[in-house]
């Protein structure tokens, strides 16, 4: 079916779920969609019917692997909907997703508060400037306090929460919340909303709860200050402006709660979303580069089209290709500017995405999300623009894979096939990486981690029928300087008929953060040139160490010396020595291995905790804090990422099946 209509970017809503795994983000989009009549019945994730969790993997896995987009309606406005993973392992889905939304609806749940992925997402969110309102799930559940969830947001995020709503009912109990703004009792009874006055017995608490909500908002707020100092109280509607600039501005953060399970707390949600978080014209305008030059451009359906490609998917029926249009119009038919490859390509379709469904557009404009079929080369990250006008936009930034696993076709004549598919995997996915180990032969896919690599090999064996071995995964190490050396003087001379090639270095070479270069050199004695050329020399030498051939990091090189020749001498030559010097100089400090490590936050019961913990030790994990919390113990530590290989499996056994971990990067550490 194809639809003409398109809608003024002010009443489009760019918007992402975020959380942690199992805070409910799936279920709260399905509730979503059921709400804005965009579906007829609620999926469910313990059944397997959820919209946007429609890969069999998701299905089978009962979490999240790949960002689904969605589009609703809801009081006279489009919501272009993005849920994300919440497992860590598919942080870069995230981050492409977080590089094209313009607001989010962070969820936590309501018995843990703020879990380690759910802050490690806020402080991506951060990054990109994304203002976001927050969404207390779960409040039927045993245990479950506002208050406290609450108060793990001020205290784990640094935020101020402004918290709108007051729960009616406790866990079980809980039927509906008191909208503090307009002083409204919402409930739900059989799914169907039904306003009403506070009751009798909350009436107190709900003043004295918006009382704090209007002190709270009066000191971020001028206005409502002004109103706050002048009278008795602020209006519902001075409130709700308030509300609106402080999310906008990031200064505060509209806390909401409910139940997405039992579909209770989602149209308010809903209502905020419209009324707090930015439309396309209310986020400044898109910068991108031009030979050399920035430029701006608004979200206007008559500006020369910019759009940012963050997702490539192959489906039964071709390559899609989802875009988020920042400017100009987009037709059916238009052939547009790769600006990075410098090559055009022509769209053939444009499709309104209903996670795994379609419905044809024949247009889009500047603020939708959509997705095109036609593109054949465009990668995440990409920007499509008008030829007329090339504009490039900062693609999202990739993670860099840290765990490998060897994998070979069982049969031998499957070998291209499987070239095939690894490599469709890859330009879907930037956080994977394919390579050739040039000393062993094999071929080896990098990610950031043992369920991205599983999620991964899983989805070549199902789409493309192929047997593969896996071996067991491989970390990414470094190697860094521990003792450096001092006046390392290295000449390259090179004569073999012709110019020469001449230059004379000296480097000192010491411990330091990353890769650090600069020159002492006085006098003259290496002209600026050359010094660029040495700096650049050294930067090659860091692709492989003296202990391994991984990857050096963590040194600070400084060119104290050198001499050059009349005739011989050159940027080439200066960049040799560079290269040649620094790697004898590294073979002459002392060096130490560098191994990826992980933050590991274990929950299991009291009775497992000593031993739960004594294996981590025994993994060379550095315990960081333990804290006990219901029956339960919380324990944080840094884990080598070579030794949390398994351990999902290891835990279960040594907890009956209750134990549960998640685990976030935290860099490189030495090895012992």
């Amino acid at each position: 079916m194809r639809r003409h209509t398109t809608r003024s970017p002010a009443v489009v809503r760019n918007l992402g779920i975020l959380a942690h795994v199992d805070a409910g983000k799936t279920t709260l989009t399905e509730r979503v969609l059921y709400a804005t009549g965009a579906t007829y019945k609620r999926g469910e994730v313990h059944d397997g019917t959820t919209v946007t969790d429609f890969d069999a993997q998701e299905r089978d896995r009962g979490i999240t692997i790949f960002a689904a987009a969605v589009s609703c309606e809801w009081a006279g406005h489009r919501i272009n909907l993005i849920d994300t993973p919440g497992h860590v392992d598919f942080s870069d889905e995230v981050e492409r997703s977080l590089r094209v939304l313009d607001g989010a609806v962070a969820v936590f749940d309501g018995v843990a508060g703020v879990e380690p992925q759910s802050e490690s997402v806020w402080r991506r969110a951060d990054r990109h400037g994304v203002p976001r309102v927050a969404f207390v799930n779960k409040l039927d559940r045993a245990g479950a306090d506002l208050d406290t969830a609450v108060a793990s947001i001020r205290d784990r995020l640094r935020v101020t929460p402004l918290v709108a709503q007051l729960p009616i009912g406790r866990e079980h109990d809980f039927t509906g919340v008191v909208d503090l703004p307009r002083m409204r009792a919402l409930t739900w009874d059989r799914d169907v909303l039904r306003e009403g006055p506070v009751p009798d017995d909350l009436l107190d608490e709900a003043r004295r709860r918006r009382r704090l909500l209007e002190e709270a908002v009066a000191e971020l707020h001028p206005g409502a200050l002004e109103e706050f100092c002048a009278g008795p109280e602020i209006s519902a509607g001075t409130l709700q402006a308030a509300l609106r600039d402080l999310t906008r501005s990031g200064d505060g953060v509209v806390v909401l709660c409910g139940s997405a399970y039992r579909n209770r707390g989602v149209e308010p949600l809903l209502d905020a979303v419209v009324a707090y978080l930015p439309s396309p014209l209310d986020v400044p305008p898109v910068r991108g580069t031009h030979a050399g030059a920035e430029q701006e451009r608004a979200a206007d359906p008559e500006a020369p089209l910019a759009a940012l490609a963050f997702k490539v998917s192959s489906t039964a029926t071709g390559r899609l290709t989802f875009l988020r249009l920042y400017a100009g119009t987009l037709r059916k038919g238009d052939t547009v500017l790769d600006a990075g490859a410098d090559r055009t390509e022509r769209v053939a379709r444009i499709l309104r995405v209903q996670a795994d469904r379609h419905t044809e557009v024949d247009r889009a404009v500047a603020g939708d999300i959509v997705a095109v079929a036609g593109p054949k080369a465009a990668r995440p990250g990409a920007t499509l623009c008008a030829r007329e006008a090339p504009l490039l936009l900062e693609p999202p930034s990739a993670t860099e894979p840290v765990v490998s696993v060897a994998v070979e076709p069982r049969r031998s004549t499957d070998a291209g096939r499987l070239t095939s598919a690894l490599a469709r995997l890859t330009d879907e996915d930037p956080s994977l990486s394919v390579r050739t180990d040039p000393e062993t032969g094999q071929t080896l896919l990098s990610g950031l981690g043992e369920l991205h690599l599983e999620v991964a090999v899983e989805k070549v064996r199902r789409e493309h029928g192929m047997a593969v071995a896996v071996g067991r995964p491989r970390v990414a190490l470094r190697e860094t300087v521990v003792r450096g050396v001092s006046g390392l003087l290295y000449r390259h001379v090179k004569q073999d008929g012709g110019a020469g090639q001449f230059a004379h270095v000296v480097l000192d070479v010491e411990p330091g953060t990353g890769f650090a270069f600069e020159s002492a050199v006085t006098g003259g004695r290496v002209p600026r040139e050359y010094v660029r050329a040495v700096a650049a020399g050294c930067r090659d030498a860091l692709a492989e160490g003296p202990l391994g051939g991984h990857p050096v990091t963590g040194l600070r090189v400084t060119l104290t010396d050198g001499a050059t020749h009349v005739k011989d001498s050159s940027e080439t030559a200066f960049r040799a020595a560079g290269r040649l010097g620094l790697r004898e100089a590294l073979r002459s400090c002392v060096m130490a291995l560098l191994e990826p490590v992980v933050e590991v936050t274990v929950t299991v019961p009291e009775e497992a905790a000593g031993g739960v913990l004594g294996d981590l030790a025994a993994r060379r994990g550095r315990i960081s804090g333990t804290a006990a919390k219901a029956g339960t113990v919380v324990a944080t530590a840094t884990v080598p990422l070579a030794e949390v290989f398994g351990y999902a499996t290891h835990l279960r056994s040594r907890t009956q099946g209750r134990g549960t971990f998640t685990t976030r990067a935290a860099g490189y550490a030495r090895m012992p």
